[in-house]
């Protein structure tokens, strides 16, 4: 399957399974929303979710591990799992710089 090369107009979807408020999921949740600011302002939603309090939400999602990223639009569905702080990792996951 190969992607489609997103407009400016696209909107993104994404839902960021973190585990409580430890210093990991706060760093998480600050690179996930640099990113999201710097290259798709206006242009998304972001929904964290902490399995400690929504442990069904990460098993209906198939979650195994966090932090992990969702981005469920535009397609493909696509997951990043472990550390966020490298920019050009997470942009490329998402499908916003060429791999």
């Amino acid at each position: 399957m190969t992607d489609t090369a997103p407009t400016p107009s696209t909107r993104y979807v994404l839902c960021l399974f973190v585990t409580g408020a430890s210093p990991r999921s706060v760093r998480a949740i600050r690179a996930v929303r640099d990113i999201c600011d710097e290259r798709l302002a206006g242009r998304y939603d972001l929904e964290v979710v902490d399995i400690y309090r929504h442990p069904q939400r990460a098993r209906e999602d198939q979650v195994v591990g966090a932090p992990t990223l969702v981005k469920s639009l535009p397609l493909p569905v696509r997951r990043i799992i472990g550390d966020m702080s490298n920019g050009s990792r997470l942009a490329s996951g998402l499908g916003l710089i060429a791999r």
